[in-house]
């Protein structure tokens, strides 16, 4: 395990972990914010092999 200290945002801190999903690049760590467990699951399945822009184009569906 590689845990990086940083200081989060209580509001983040207070999401449910089932709605979140985290990813990270060389420079950034990312949290995407889901509205249900299932939209979560269908954005990881559907982004696996996307780079942080694609993945980020496609998550602007998600959150509308």
């Amino acid at each position: 395990m590689i845990c990086i200290k940083a200081e989060i945002p209580e509001k983040l801190n207070e999401i449910d972990d089932e709605l979140k999903a985290i990813y990270h690049s060389n420079d950034t760590i990312c949290f995407y914010i889901f509205k249900s467990r299932n939209l979560r699951n269908e954005f990881i399945e559907n982004t696996k092999t996307m780079n942080k822009t694609q993945r980020e184009e496609i998550y602007k569906q998600y959150s509308t």
